[in-house]
Formats: C-alpha cells, sequence, structure tokens
C-alpha cells in the first residue's frame, strides 16, 4: 500500500469546531475572533486577563544540524503535545507560521508531517490569518515614509546613501536582494540603491515576536534606527512619527493564532521568524499566553540548537524572563548518518559506522545544550528504514553523557507514539532539576558575546572581521547598544560557516561580514560567511509540484 503523503493525511483529518479546541483551554466563544471553522485569534481583552494564572512548565523542541534528509522539530512538537495530552496532562503547543518562501522553494510545508500534524495544514502554510501580510505591509510602509520624507523638505537630513531599512516580500527572490530605486526623474522620488529581505528577516517581524502587548510594540517600532544623517547620526521611527501607523497595521496581527492538531489537541501558532537568519522563535505573546492556559508548553526553535535553541536561550528566554524547564533533541538516523559522510541516496542502508561517526554533531549539541543548565532528552524521530542496530547504536551512545535516547514513532502512530517521551519529559519538568542560565552577561561588549558564541556553540578558535566590520562594533558600543544580545546569521548546515563541513568541526574561525543594528528589537545581528537575509530558489522549486485538482483541493504543498 502506498504511503500517503502529509497533505493527503492532513486533508483527510476530522476537524472539531474551534469552539470546542478552545473550551479546553478555558477560552469562551466570546474572545474568540474566528477565521473561518477551523482557526481563530484570541482577543487581547482575554490574554490580559489570564495574566494573573500560574504559569506552567515550558519544554523546548530543538534538532542536531538540519540536512537533506529531514529532523522533524516541528513533527515531534506536535507529537509530544498529543502524548502529553494522551497521558493526562493539560498540553499546549506553541509553533511558528511558516513562510511562503521555503514552502514554494525546497523546505516544504511546517505544519508537522504525518499523523502528529497541525490543522488545517494547506491554510496553515499559505495565507493562514494574514499575519505575515500585516508585517510585511507595517515594514513597507515605513520604507515608502522613509523615501517621501526624502523627497519633500527631509527635514531630518536623512542622508540616501546612509538609509538601512529594507522592504520586505515573503517569498524567495534572489532579483530583489540589491535594487535601484527612484528612477524616472524627479517625480519617482530620491535615487538610491536599496533592496529586498525575506518577511521572516525582518526587524518587524523580530519586534511583533518579541513584544508583550501593544504599548510595548509601539514603543519598540518607534526604537527602530532607520538610517543615519549626513552628519552620521542615527534616525529612528519615532522621529519620522511612523509607530503608530505601524501598530494600527499590527494591532489585529499581534494576537495569537488558535488551530488543533489532528488529534483535536490546541495549539498557538504565531510569527515565524527563520532561526539561521532572524531568531528562530514564535511570538513572546503566544508563548506566555500559553504558560497561562496549559500545565505544560512545547515550543520549538528553528533550525539546529546552534541557531534556534542558543538564540531561543539568549534572546528570547533573556528579554521575556523565560525560564525552561526541559529541551528535547531531536535526531534522525538519516541525519546522523549523513553527517558521517553517506550520502543521500544511501541512507536508507544500514550504516553503523557512519552513524556511530555522525553521532559527533549530536554530542556537540548535548554539551552545548547542557551550558545553559536546562535538562536535555533525545528524541529519535523514526524512519521506517531505521534499524534496531542503529536505535540501539544512538541511544548507547547517548547513555555515555547522562541522556536518555527514546525511540519515536509519531509520524506514523501520532501521540501514540511519542508516550514514552512525554512520560520522561514530565519526569525531567517535575524534578525541578533545571537551572537556566544565559551563556553571556548584558554587560559584555559586543564583540566578545560574538566570540562566546562562536567558541563556545561553534567550536571555533575565534571571530575574524575586518577593520570596518570592527569600527561598527565600537560604533554600536558608544551609541549605547552594548548591552544588546547577539542574534547569529549563519548557515545552518554545518557548526562552521561552511555548509559543506558537516559532522562537529572545531578550531576555525568565523568571519564576520556585516553587522546590523536591531534597535527595535533590542539586539545586534551579525552576518557570517555567505548568508543571505533574502533567499534564492533552488534549480527545481518546489512550486513546481503545487497544483488545485479537480476537486478543488491543494496538492503537492509537502
Amino acid at each position: 500500500m502506498a504511503v500517503r503523503s502529509d497533505i493527503e493525511i492532513a486533508q483527510a483529518a476530522t476537524l472539531k469546531p474551534i469552539q470546542e479546541i478552545a473550551e479546553k483551554l478555558g477560552i469562551p466563544s466570546d474572545d474568540l475572533i474566528p477565521y473561518g471553522h477551523d482557526k481563530a485569534k484570541i482577543s487581547a481583552d482575554f490574554i490580559r486577563a489570564s495574566a494573573r494564572h500560574k504559569d506552567g512548565k515550558l519544554i523546548l523542541v530543538t534538532a542536531v544540524s538540519p540536512t537533506p534528509a529531514g529532523e522533524g522539530k516541528t513533527t515531534t512538537t506536535v507529537g509530544l503535545g498529543d502524548a502529553m495530552n494522551l497521558i493526562g496532562k493539560k498540553a499546549l503547543m506553541c509553533l511558528r507560521e511558516p513562510s511562503l518562501g521555503p514552502c514554494f522553494g525546497m523546505k516544504g510545508g511546517a505544519a508537522g508531517g504525518g499523523y502528529a500534524q497541525v490543522v488545517p495544514m494547506t491554510d496553515i502554510n499559505l495565507h493562514f490569518t494574514g499575519d505575515f501580510h500585516a508585517i510585511g505591509a507595517a515594514n513597507n510602509l515605513l520604507a515608502a515614509l522613509i523615501d517621501n520624507h526624502m523627497h519633500w523638505e527631509n527635514q531630518l537630513n536623512i542622508d540616501p546613501r546612509r538609509v538601512t531599512w529594507r522592504r520586505v516580500v515573503d517569498m524567495n527572490d534572489r532579483a530583489l536582494r540589491s535594487v535601484t530605486s527612484g528612477l524616472g526623474g524627479f517625480h519617482n522620488g530620491v535615487v538610491r540603491e536599496a533592496g529586498f529581505d525575506i518577511t521572516v528577516a525582518s526587524e518587524i517581524m523580530a519586534i511583533f515576536c518579541l513584544a508583550t502587548d501593544l504599548k510595548d510594540l509601539e514603543n519598540r517600532l518607534g526604537n527602530i534606527v532607520l538610517g543615519y544623517t549626513r552628519d552620521d547620526e542615527p534616525v529612528t521611527v519615532r522621529e519620522l512619527n511612523a509607530q503608530g501607523a505601524m501598530t494600527a497595521l499590527l494591532r489585529d496581527a499581534l494576537q495569537p493564532n488558535l488551530v488543533q492538531t489532528m488529534e483535536n489537541n490546541p495549539a498557538l501558532m504565531h510569527g515565524g521568524p527563520f532561526a539561521n537568519i532572524a531568531h528562530g522563535c514564535n511570538s513572546v505573546m503566544a508563548t506566555r499566553t500559553g504558560l497561562k492556559l496549559a500545565d505544560y508548553v512545547v515550543t520549538e526553535a528553528g533550525f539546529g540548537a546552534d541557531l534556534g535553541a542558543e538564540k531561543f536561550f539568549n534572546i528570547k528566554c533573556r528579554k521575556a524572563g523565560l525560564s525552561p524547564d526541559a529541551v528535547v533533541l531531536v535526531a534522525t538516523i538519516k541525519a546522523l548518518k549523513m553527517q558521517g559522510g553517506v550520502a543521500k541516496e544511501d541512507l536508507g542502508t544500514e550504516n553503523v559506522e557512519a552513524l556511530s561517526s555522525g553521532c559527533k554533531n549530536l554530542e556537540r549539541h548535548m554539551r552545548n545544550l547542557g551550558k545553559f543548565g536546562v535538562p536535555v532528552v533525545v528524541a529519535i524521530n523514526r524512519y521506517t528504514a531505521d534499524t534496531d542496530a542503529e536505535v540501539e547504536v544512538v541511544r548507547e551512545f547517548c547513555e555515555r553523557f547522562g541522556v536518555r535516547a527514546i525511540n519515536c514513532t509519531h509520524w506514523a502512530d501520532g501521540g501514540e507514539g511519542t508516550k514514552e517521551l512525554a512520560e520522561h519529559v514530565v519526569e525531567l519538568c517535575d524534578s525541578g532539576s533545571a537551572q537556566f542560565r544565559t551563556l553571556y552577561d548584558d554587560g559584555v561588549s559586543l564583540w566578545e558575546k560574538t566570540a562566546t558564541i562562536a567558541r563556545e556553540i561553534y567550536g571555533a578558535e575565534d571571530i575574524i572581521a575586518d577593520k570596518k566590520v570592527r569600527e561598527q562594533f565600537a560604533k554600536f558600543e558608544r551609541e549605547g547598544y552594548g548591552k544588546y544580545p547577539i542574534c547569529m546569521a549563519k548557515t545552518q548546515y554545518s557548526f562552521s560557516t561552511d555548509p559543506n563541513l558537516l559532522g562537529a568541526p572545531s578550531g576555525h574561525h568565523v568571519p564576520i561580514r556585516e553587522i546590523r543594528l536591531a534597535a527595535g528589537a533590542e539586539f545586534v545581528v551579525v552576518v557570517t560567511g555567505a548568508i543571505m537575509t533574502m533567499p534564492g530558489l533552488p534549480r527545481v522549486p518546489a512550486a513546481n509540484a503545487i497544483c488545485v485538482n479537480d476537486d478543488g483541493q491543494i496538492e503537492g504543498l509537502f
């Protein structure tokens, strides 16, 4: 019998009215803003009222370094949440919204997979509730206001050559990385070099995901540094008086989205910054709300633990005052074999030797997570081709470090396939053994914060940068931004900046290409190697396989 695709499984699911899902969390119908029958936003009034409730336990799901073989963080997050509800716990999942760029590019959907999915899968992966549209509109409104201000009197003396604000679009499009705007004469504005980022890399997305309420959102928007004057003084959004209109565009979007799993358990999906070019976590609003509504909240961070988990701890937890209770590190046999040098086409063949070698990548991630003081469990996201001998290799390897590795079959079996993991995660959370700490203090210099991440997380010897970049570090320090955490923009495929250097490389240098100030988000983006904040499409985009069939159903979306 042919194995059904994720989208076919999702389309066969029996969804409950979203009001019934809300009832499980104690959310009355009057505090829901429905988007059809199966998704809704939670009202800001209800979120404010629930703030007095006690916080539940917080669990982070992260993964080994990603490979084309796949790891399955979202699938595991959903499977774990379903399993925790199966064993009688009140659990809620907090997930990121997917970007259209990867959906039509190469990554596929971001709603989980198999029988561990959030639904409606097609809605979630396409336009959902319009949050990303609102974020893109707010971002591009600011861009339009900047150009308009320079076109007229330019009272703020903005230097067109020093405008740092870029437009965004929620699509992979390499042709937009660098553009010239204002061509065609005086009436078309000021001629200048500009460019686009993908929406998920925008500072607006970061602010959206770190804001605690509308007032905090407006304040952060006002703090954005959009460029510099001809005298090299920073210009903020507040000086342009744009923060009010931008907040208006984002008002409704800031309310978290409620959906359900295929087993009809609640999930909040809200915000979606990439972890390789942004901070990789869902919104603080959703996570904080989830902690007030459930006893256990399972959330995820993008890509491998060297990116998503590091930023979850050093940025999100630091800014939001969160203290996680446990970490689930997802690994697949296929991914670890690829880290050990096996080609993608050979991953279906048992190879214990390569697997053992690839476990070095798993070891590095386990050691790194231990530096944050949170107990770790490894979830083996099992494929049908994985052998018992291979699973045993990973289990024994993890045992050497005092970490349990648990076989999970949630893709095929839903929550039932992850019950053992759920029971162990509850034990870790309830043990009180977590002693969460960040990797560096606020008072350390920006350069040293970056070097600490490179040395402690990437296994690097040091960071390197030319004089211009070093001067930019010093400039941000002088301007009062030295207390900010670092958001690394780095390839997700390697601990180094070379995506082809697999396993657990050590002793390399991390080249810093540029740094960008995100004063509204309150962090500094450090761009390394050849990483791009506007991805391109692959030679054969996923879009080529997506269509609408004769029954009006979408096909090919993962």
